[in-house]
């Protein structure tokens, strides 16, 4: 495959960019893949595993002259990094972003950002409870979605040059309305951890139950909670912020669903429960029918050797 951009920028450089990077890598998308972190420890560890064709001292040296500059940083940074390389953008390029907020970036980056640039922000549906600059790996993307949200006025062709990059990391590219983004996520994404990170600090808080026992009697139930709220705890602190009100209307909406069923508990309505759980199953079978999860055991878990 032939590159899309001669040069990208990646800003910050945890799991997403450096998946990013490799997937860009195994399909020759870009001539130039540039890198900047905050953490001096970080671009050092970028440098030693040999993420990114050149690590830069700065966001200012890493967007200068780029095509396509990508914000990977935790939304709630966005508008200072932005602000950061406004003045350095290479007229005609293309900047976007891959936070799990689109509204919030939306109001708080474009103010930053030179008439003469295209933004268009973005959010990959891809992800693990890993982080870091070593934590990426080329497949992430594969049959995975990355949701484009253009802004009033969004370039076309800029726009067809972003999907063409998204679709050749191996993404499939839907387009969406912001405000319409975060509703979706707040019910597919930012409930549930919020949900995960409450289930895990009610074990933590139950003197009744010991650490020890939380820990070795872990059924796949809980085990797949603390999986989700082992994630970036700056990143998930920063979503909630910024996407407060479709996340608070989601949780009120969960909170009259488990007060019909903590209801159906109470007085024994067994079909209730069984109706309901029936309904929540298909779910499941949706999701794996599109192709998003594995039906193997044990969610596909890989077996450690005794």
């Amino acid at each position: 495959m032939s590159a899309i951009y001669d040069r990208v920028a990646l800003i910050g450089l945890g799991l997403i960019a450096s998946s990013m990077f490799w997937a860009s890598k195994r399909r020759s998308l870009a001539g130039e893949v540039t890198g900047f972190a905050r953490s001096a420890e970080t671009r050092e560890t970028a440098r030693r595993i040999g993420l990114c064709d050149r690590v830069c001292e700065s966001a200012a040296e890493a967007v200068e002259g780029a095509d396509l500059v990508v914000l990977c940083v935790p939304v709630g940074a966005m508008a200072s990094v932005a602000a950061e390389i406004g003045p350095f953008l290479k007229p005609g390029a293309t900047v976007t972003d891959v936070g799990s907020v689109k509204r919030d970036v939306i109001e708080n980056v474009c103010v930053h950002l030179p008439d003469n640039v295209h933004f268009i922000p973005g959010h990959p549906l891809a992800g693990t409870e890993h982080s870091g600059p070593d934590s990426g790996f080329a497949e992430l993307f594969d049959n995975r979605w990355c949701l484009l949200v253009p802004v009033e006025g969004s370039d076309r062709d800029a726009l067809a040059q972003l999907r063409a990059f998204w679709e050749g990391l191996g993404s499939n590219v839907e387009e969406m309305d912001a405000d319409h983004h975060d509703l979706v996520l707040a019910v597919t994404s930012h409930a549930p951890h919020l949900i995960a990170y409450t289930m895990v600090g009610v074990a933590d808080d139950l003197r009744r139950v010991t650490d020890s026992e939380v820990i070795k009697y872990s059924a796949a139930g809980f085990r797949d909670f603390t999986r989700i709220a082992a994630s970036d705890p700056t990143m998930w602190r920063d979503v909630f912020l910024t996407n407060k009100d479709a996340t608070l209307e989601i949780l009120g909406r969960f909170t009259e669903e488990l007060f019909a069923l903590q209801r159906a508990i109470r007085t024994g309505d067994g079909d209730h429960l069984h109706d309901y759980f029936t309904r929540t199953r298909a779910i499941r079978r949706g999701i794996i029918e599109a192709g998003q999860d594995t039906d193997a055991p044990d969610f596909g878990r890989v077996k450690q050797p005794k």
